[in-house]
């Protein structure tokens, strides 16, 4: 396919609202499988069975959907508009991860790529596509960095030179034979950041993440108690972490986004911890409604906001936590003991 059509396809994307768009091969590297196969093999992703079971489909693209040629990779940004580390240590607030503190990004990222899918079949006759958000088995980050726009950094997230650490990705699997992009070039250099900034020690090496110490799958993925070794660790954070992203240099080209809908809600930048935890089911739905904590469940999240409250060092919260120490779930009545402990009440059996 003539570079034409790449021309045109780039430039209804950036109408759309798309801030970055490159073309890649619908297939992977060796090394990219074989990174994959250690990683289901050391068992590192721990409670995320969705990822060994459709492992072949997140290795092979063409496994996926037999007649893809070609993947056009997208970027949307989602930067904030402050540091999202200024919110770390505030005694009675929760951290909630930037992407999380507007609405669901699937269906904004969606809803354009639909959108350019749509066009595409208008415009090329013939021509097959199938749209995809990070809920498919996809393997978006080699993908992003096969089409150009940008590299795994040491964190093992993608790396902008335009915009930093904040980009939401999806693709269009296609029936279109369109030339790809070389892929971009690691530039991380000799720096560290990423890696000291964990406050889990995630990082056993460089490029490679164990998500099982990770505090955005402890506090999303993860269903049960969250295991003590890390609790004092994840400070206030009550729902993913920007840390390893937050700290990269390459964030000084980034800008907040200009989506409305990615805009943070002020009730989820540092909310109060203590009306979280007073949440019922009803009251929590009502709350993150259109926002991606929703899926966890009330359990997990107030399991997570106790977690905080215990870190806090706040007198004041401790009476929060002993109001929870008798909730249904167990998993939140184990939280808050363990939080009214931390907080100097004596801790009573379970």
């Amino acid at each position: 396919m003539s570079d034409d059509a790449r021309s045109a396809i780039r430039d209804e994307a950036l109408r759309l609202g798309f801030d970055a768009v490159g073309f890649a091969r619908a297939e992977l590297g060796p090394e990219v499988r074989q990174r994959l196969a250690d990683f289901l093999a050391e068992g590192m992703h721990g409670e995320m069975g969705w990822m060994e079971g459709r492992a072949d489909q997140r290795a092979h693209p063409q496994a996926l959907w037999p007649d893809a040629l070609s993947v056009i990779c997208l970027g949307l940004n989602y930067g904030p508009e402050d540091d999202p580390l200024s919110y770390l240590g505030m005694p009675d607030r929760g951290v909630i991860s930037v992407y999380a503190r507007h609405r669901d990004y699937h269906d904004l990222v969606k809803s354009r790529l639909k959108a350019l899918a749509r066009w595409m079949v208008a415009r090329f006759a013939g021509t097959d596509v199938k749209v995809f958000v990070d809920t498919a088995p996809v393997s978006e980050k080699p993908l992003a960095q096969q089409a150009g726009l940008g590299w795994q950094g040491k964190h093992t997230n993608l790396v902008s030179r335009t915009h930093g650490s904040w980009l939401f990705l999806g693709e269009i699997y296609t029936t279109l034979a369109l030339e790809p992009e070389e892929p971009h070039a690691d530039r991380c250099g000799s720096c560290t950041r990423c890696q000291v900034a964990c406050p889990t020690d995630a990082f056993p090496a460089p490029y490679r993440l164990d998500p099982r110490r990770c505090v955005s799958y402890l506090t999303i993925e993860h269903r049960g108690p969250i295991p003590e070794e890390f609790r004092a660790r994840m400070g206030n954070r009550i729902y993913g972490c920007d840390d390893c992203l937050a700290v990269c240099p390459w964030n000084r080209f980034a800008t907040p986004t200009t989506v409305p809908g990615l805009v943070a809600r002020e009730d989820l930048v540092a909310p109060k911890l203590a009306e979280l935890a007073a949440l019922d089911d009803a009251a929590f739905r009502a709350r993150f409604s259109g926002s991606p904590v929703k899926r966890i469940g009330r359990g997990r999240f107030v399991r997570n906001v106790l977690n905080a409250i215990g870190n806090s060092g706040d007198p004041a919260l401790r009476p929060v936590a002993l109001a929870l120490m008798d909730d249904e779930d167990p998993v939140v009545a184990e939280s808050a003991r363990w939080a009214a402990g931390r907080l100097g009440q004596p801790r009573p059996e379970a």
